[in-house]
């Protein structure tokens, strides 16, 4: 089997990779990057240089010669889209390249994998292509279901969702084996430093003020990065053509509490927190029904505490690196 994967070098992409060469030994992997400010290069190099079954391409999956060139030489099985601009902040401040790469990447994509009859094509979504959870409404509806309507309230979740929308079309038009996975926020090794968990721990290693927007009350649903991975395995081996998927621990905590968890494991007593002006239509909260996974087997609870000190270890160790 031959799996194409795109944005192998990001935060999730990466972790997705480096678990797939241990668990599919036999398997070639041909790997796409543009190579950001966010993908780990490093780790990557390593991946590469102690694999022979992945075959690297810095490329923009927006140059659609360029990607089917790719398809035609590698003949890949199956896609797994991982490539994405993710940073809301940067998207309120401008979004023209998260609509080129999320929508017009991921176009170009599903058109080449339809003219080169791909087994499946994966696409890696996100719970905020949902909208948020009402805050003064939490106990009429708890948790999002694959088939509720979509609301996004940011330019990055409204590239998502339109990504979404059109990947759901080449199922339904042409008949493309697809699934989209929906996650919540992700956490542990080799993300970048600009996202919350790295920026806390790292900020709080160097005595740094850590922002927090509005009251600190927004509450995020927190996903280990290789759980990720093996939901997105089980998913691509068992899940259903045409079908939506959900993956979440159901770690669904206040940005205050969840800084307050790694300041006590960091052993710092300092307040370092500094309350800064909220986001433009800050999402209260997400969390994603798991039901369909777990029918799978995926068992959607794990060890957060055992999760965020690996995640705090791997940090300390790789400040420089990140």
């Amino acid at each position: 089997m031959k799996y194409l994967i795109t944005g192998a070098a990001g935060f999730i992409g990466i972790n997705f990779l480096e678990f797939m060469v241990k668990t599919h030994i036999n398997d070639k992997f041909v790997v796409i990057d543009k190579l950001t400010y966010a993908a780990n290069i490093d780790h990557l190099n390593e991946l590469l240089s102690e694999n022979k079954n992945i075959t690297f391409y810095k490329e923009d999956i927006t140059k659609s010669k360029a990607i089917e060139k790719i398809f035609e030489v590698e003949k890949p099985n199956i896609v797994l889209n991982f490539a994405a601009e993710t940073h809301v902040d940067r998207s309120i401040s401008k979004s023209s390249k998260f609509v080129k790469t999320n929508v017009l990447g991921t176009a170009v994509l599903l058109e080449v994998s339809k003219k080169y009859l791909i087994e499946k094509y994966i696409q890696i979504s996100t719970d905020e292509v949902y909208g948020s959870l009402n805050k003064d409404k939490l106990d009429f509806k708890k948790e999002f279901y694959p088939d509720d309507s979509l609301n996004p309230t940011n330019p990055y979740s409204a590239t998502k969702a339109s990504a979404d929308l059109l990947v759901i079309s080449y199922f339904k038009t042409y008949k493309l084996p697809i699934n989209i996975i929906r996650m919540t926020n992700n956490f542990g090794p080799y993300q970048n430093k600009e996202k919350m968990i790295p920026k806390i721990i790292l900020n709080a290693l160097q005595k740094q003020k850590i922002p927090v927007y509005g009251d600190g009350t927004n509450k995020r649903d927190w996903l280990y990065v290789k759980d990720s991975a093996k939901a997105i395995n089980l998913i691509l081996e068992n899940g259903q053509n045409g079908k939506i998927y959900h993956i979440s621990t159901h770690n669904l905590i206040t940005n205050i509490e969840l800084i307050a968890q790694i300041m006590d494991k960091l052993g710092i007593k300092d307040n370092l927190i500094q309350f800064v002006k909220d986001r433009p239509a800050h999402d209260y909260a997400y969390s994603l029904n798991t039901d369909d996974i777990e029918k799978l087997g995926f068992i959607s609870k794990s060890d957060f505490d055992k999760n965020i000190e690996e995640t705090i270890e791997f940090y300390k160790k790789n400040a420089k690196r990140i």
